[in-house]
């Protein structure tokens, strides 16, 4: 399933009048050398723009050559006005990035001055309220530079699949869980596009798929999954046909978008009425890059969304659940892993998490939720030990008043065995404790949040500032305090 956007890179070298336009033409085919010998590919506008008929010009070349991200390199100290004016009519993310100077015998007659050009390009960029992604030190060496241009390929991935992204809702959040509840207006001014539904067309949909010939099909793929794992056979025709109900939603309900992600009601009635849990139906949607996020936390399925793209990889929503008890922590941890007590921590949910990403699987019941409802109708949840793995935790939110912030941590899944239910693994993230504190709680971060299986903190990161996210949470080292965190 293609449910993230496919980049293609365009070039553009630009070119300020007094300096020789040659300067800037040469170094961009030396950029472009040194970014196709990485095995990558990027469309190479010839236009060099020194003006704003040049600019007009080059959206030309780069618009009909299918470009949907686009470089903007100064060669040279560049033209301010024509440069910025590429990145205003580009319908897509725009990197801004420098020529350094080659050598000390050419700073006579080939000085560049693109050291200078970038502050003017960044100057002029917010005065036009453009948004553009600017490296950590945007100026370099040809092969520098297709480093940089490298890196800006994840963060392009998630801002063209946010622009043609639909979240399909089924349901109120459930009661009492208003920590998923936030106002959505940002996520319309990110490109977001929302769809939101009643459980009522969920259970119709269902319904409609009853005895559907492709059931059988499916509920083989899930005897293939599970294996020794399938404890509740009888359970799999119905997580088929709900599987069915949503993919087929999906396909039938994307409109004008590309991709989609759902946040669904999961319970109280959804099992009373469906007859089972869908928590394996979520895992499997994840893994075939179309996540749910549990409990209608549209934010959450965003946040899964952008780091499905950012990582090309599975994703996952867990809660930030539980501590770990201090017995397992010094018999498993301590000496073991360079990790206080406090840097660690259980991320739980039910079973949402693809069973590629278990050390072992297995289809059980839902244990929470059988303390309240017949056993029998909280089958379908697939529980095991979330796999040994480095990874990401991180979420966009919105607050109350509106207003985009977001965190990211990396850090890692260790191998310990949870001795516990659900779909569950024991984290480590360094300063845990404090950004605990000073980030999650004081911030009114929900307990829900996002992980990718590997360290993408540095993408994610420059995907929240291209979004315009002012206050971006990090976990902060100890010599770093802050500025709620008590100096006594």
């Amino acid at each position: 399933m293609n449910n993230v956007a496919n980049v293609k890179l365009g070039i553009v070298a630009v070119s300020r009048d007094c300096f020789p336009m040659s300067l800037s033409e040469s170094r961009r085919i030396k950029v472009v050398e040194a970014f196709k010998a990485k095995g990558l590919d990027i469309f190479e506008a010839k236009t060099v723009v020194e003006n704003e008929n040049h600019m007009m010009n080059a959206l030309k070349e780069v618009n009909e050559a299918g470009c949907n991200a686009l470089v903007v390199y100064l060669g040279n100290f560049g033209p301010e006005t024509s440069e910025t004016l590429l990145a205003k009519y580009f319908n897509g993310p725009v990197m801004y990035v420098a020529a350094a100077e080659e050598a000390s015998d050419k700073l006579l007659d080939d000085r560049g001055d693109a050291y200078c050009g970038m502050l003017n390009a960044s100057y002029n960029l917010k005065l036009r309220n453009i948004k553009a992604y600017i490296p950590e030190y945007p100026v370099g060496t040809p092969s520098e530079v297709a480093d940089m241009i490298e890196e800006f390929i994840p963060v392009a991935k998630a801002i063209i699949g946010l622009n043609n992204l639909k979240v399909i809702t089924f349901g109120p959040r459930p009661q009492d869980f208003l920590a998923c509840n936030a106002p959505i207006k940002q996520l319309y001014n990110i490109g977001v596009e929302i769809q939101e539904n009643s459980e009522l067309d969920l259970f119709e949909a269902f319904n409609k798929h009853a005895g559907d010939e492709r059931i059988p099909q499916i509920v083989k793929e899930m005897e293939e999954e599970l294996g020794e794992g399938n404890k509740l056979a009888s359970i799999l025709p119905k997580l088929a046909q709900y599987e069915l109900t949503l993919m087929d939603w999906a396909l039938d309900n994307k409109g004008s978008r590309e991709f989609v992600v759902f946040a669904n009601k999961c319970w109280p009635a959804f099992q009373t009425q469906f007859g089972f849990v869908p928590c394996y139906v979520n895992a499997r949607m994840a893994s075939k890059g179309m996540p749910v996020a549990c409990e209608v936390d549209i934010f959450g399925a965003v946040s899964e969304f952008i780091g499905m793209s950012v990582s090309e990889d599975i994703v996952t929503l867990l809660d930030i659940n539980n501590s770990v008890p201090a017995d397992m922590y010094d018999e498993h941890i301590k000496g073991k892993f360079d990790y206080t007590h406090k840097d660690t921590f259980m991320g739980f949910h039910c079973g949402n998490t693809a069973a590629s990403k278990l050390s072992f699987c297995e289809m059980r019941n839902q244990k929470i939720m059988a303390r309240a409802l017949p056993k029998e109708v909280t089958y379908g949840t697939l529980e095991g030990d979330i796999a040994p793995s480095d990874i990401t935790f991180f979420r966009l939110q919105s607050t109350s008043d509106a207003k985009l912030t977001a965190y990211v941590a990396q850090g890692e899944v260790l191998p310990v065995a949870t001795k516990s239910f659900g779909a569950i693994g024991v984290f480590a993230i360094s300063e845990m404790g404090r950004f605990y504190r000073h980030v999650l709680i004081e911030k009114n971060y929900p307990h829900h949040g996002a992980v990718t299986f590997g360290h993408h903190g540095k993408a994610i990161f420059e995907v929240f500032k291209y979004l315009g996210v002012e206050d971006i949470g990090y976990n902060q080292p100890k010599s770093v305090p802050y500025k709620t965190e008590n100096p006594f």
